[in-house]
């Protein structure tokens, strides 16, 4: 077997390419997670497919992802990263292609699944990437580029679905990944080529942790999708996988700190910076993912946005992180990363705040401001909760590391949005009861509402029982809109107190640098 260089000592052309491929292969694999969101009508209508069916497009891509995305620091040592990337970005390619091809619902929640799959050892790996090839004073750029690309790809998904959607047809959201995919499979194993595949370790894999961890998260991951729509554990099936879930859970991290090499490591967690910066970006997951689901839902709802009105109203957040990208590179040089860490996380958190006073008229002018925060507060937070959390590292623990890191933003999300979901759910009927309180015929308002809505039915139809009957239709649907409204201001409330947890978890962070880790820190 042949001697690779040290790969920090590669050309810095070599270096950028082969970073800049993998950061396309990663763009295309997080963009994906939330194109289909403002698209899904247009996926049900050409599918001919159930509310509960559609969720499922989306439902099977996090669970393959989320399952897949521990387990590559264990595949790039088995298979070394150029040839584990190379395969994910192939499969991408060709399960993108299927999906476009999709001639039911349920052959594209299984070929989006797999492709959730595929493209999944793509996220972490890059992460790892950069502590591997550059050194410390260039990793603060790499840092924040992938920050850019992790949070501007959720946001701005919906903004390209729904436009790819009414431009041409929801079939193209996956046939645009055909050139990009080929481009990377084709480009990454003649440029990424810095470590050795070792094939010896498939005898010593850690085969019982991968299928308890795969159990724990897989069930996890429908219990949270499906506990919204089926009543939590008044469902079977959700309470059967609850159990399978804490089961599996339980055995698998007695597991994975007694092995001697599982294929999570766990122990990482006991590293201050690391344990903290992982639960920070558990944070960051909720208010990622959230905030891209709850408002394409208020706006589509609420508002009564199509798929295209939707992604212009969601665009201000991306520029804003474009902005921020460039104002953390600059500000980063003479601000010491934990401070811009805490800066972000509260520009988020009063971002999510500013939502307290939402109303049913608020369109993109109103929603400038609070997106402005949340789009340049993700940019100083994130680069440097990746940097603190895998810099606190040694080379050698940061494959497995990478994958933990990396999932917990992802179950943040999901856990997130579970949460969001049942609570549109809870809160929806609590605010229409004390709106249908106070909506009582006798009080004048609402006894002159109703006058004016049969009067305008009955000058149309002619048919007083009927305008009666249509004014009463018209007040229930009104309260329905206030207390959706209401419940709305209450789930991004919930996120910003989220973030008020994580700034408070933010000062306990050591102060770190660029500096790499000794090579036996631990």
């Amino acid at each position: 077997m042949t001697s690779l260089p040290n790969p920090m000592d590669l050309p810095a052309r070599t270096k950028l390419i082969a970073f800049g491929i993998m950061c396309v292969g990663f763009f295309m694999a997080t963009l994906d997670i939330q194109i289909v969101a403002s698209s899904l009508r247009d996926i049900g209508g050409g599918l001919s497919a159930s509310q509960d069916e559609l969720s499922w497009v989306q439902t099977s891509y996090l669970i393959a992802e989320i399952i897949v995305i521990p387990m590559s620091g264990w595949l790039t040592r088995v298979f070394s990263t150029r040839w584990v990337f190379a395969f994910s970005a192939l499969g991408f390619t060709v399960t993108s292609m299927l999906c476009g091809l999709s001639w039911d619902i349920d052959s594209m929640i299984l070929f989006r699944g797999l492709q959730g799959a595929m493209g999944a050892a793509m996220i972490p790996t890059v992460y790892t990437t950069v502590f591997v090839i550059f050194p410390p004073k260039q990793r603060l750029v790499a840092a924040t580029t992938i920050g850019a690309l992790s949070t501007l790809a959720p946001t701005i998904g919906p903004v390209i679905g729904g436009w790819v959607t009414a431009a041409w047809s929801w079939h193209w959201l996956f046939y645009l990944n055909v050139v990009p995919g080929i481009a990377v499979t084709l480009c990454v194993p003649r440029f990424v080529n810095f470590d050795h595949a070792d094939l010896s370790l498939l005898k010593q894999g850690d085969y019982r942790g991968i299928v308890l961890m795969s159990a724990c998260l897989g069930c996890l991951e429908y219990v949270l999708e499906e506990g919204p729509r089926k009543n939590w554990f008044g469902d079977e099936a959700i309470l059967l996988c609850a159990w399978v879930s804490a089961l599996s859970g339980f055995l698998f991290v007695v597991h994975a700190l007694t092995a001697k090499d599982p294929v999570i490591d766990l122990r990482a967690l006991a590293v201050r910076n690391f344990g903290l910066c992982s639960a920070l970006s558990f944070i960051i997951g909720i208010g990622i993912f959230c905030t891209v689901y709850l408002t394409p839902v208020f706006l589509t709802r609420v508002r009564g946005f199509d798929s295209l009105q939707t992604g212009i109203a969601l665009l201000s957040v991306g520029c804003f992180q474009l902005m921020g990208m460039i104002a953390y590179t600059v500000l980063a040089r003479y601000i010491n990363m934990r401070y811009l860490m805490i800066a972000g996380l509260t520009l988020f958190g009063i971002g999510c705040y500013l939502y307290e006073p939402l109303t049913s008229d608020w369109g993109w002018q109103q929603l400038l401001l609070p997106q402005a925060l949340r789009g340049f507060g993700q940019q100083l937070a994130i680069p440097p909760i990746v940097i603190m959390a895998l810099g606190s590292l040694p080379q050698a623990r940061l494959r497995s590391a990478s994958g933990l890191f990396n999932l917990m933003r992802n179950l943040g999300g999901a856990i997130g949005i579970a949460v969001a979901s049942t609570m549109l759910n809870d809160r929806l009927n609590f605010h229409y009861e004390r709106l249908a309180e106070r909506a009582s015929i006798g009080r004048p308002v609402v006894g002159a509402f109703l006058r004016d809505q049969a009067a305008l039915v009955s000058n149309a139809v002619g048919d007083t029982v009927n305008a009666t009957q249509a004014g009463l239709s018209e007040l229930h649907a009104l309260l329905m809109r206030e207390a959706l409204t209401l419940t709305f201001a209450d789930a991004f409330l919930a996120v910003a107190l989220c973030f008020g947890v994580g700034v408070i978890g933010a000062f306990l962070t050591k102060p770190a640098t660029n500096t790499a880790p000794p090579p036996d820190a631990h």
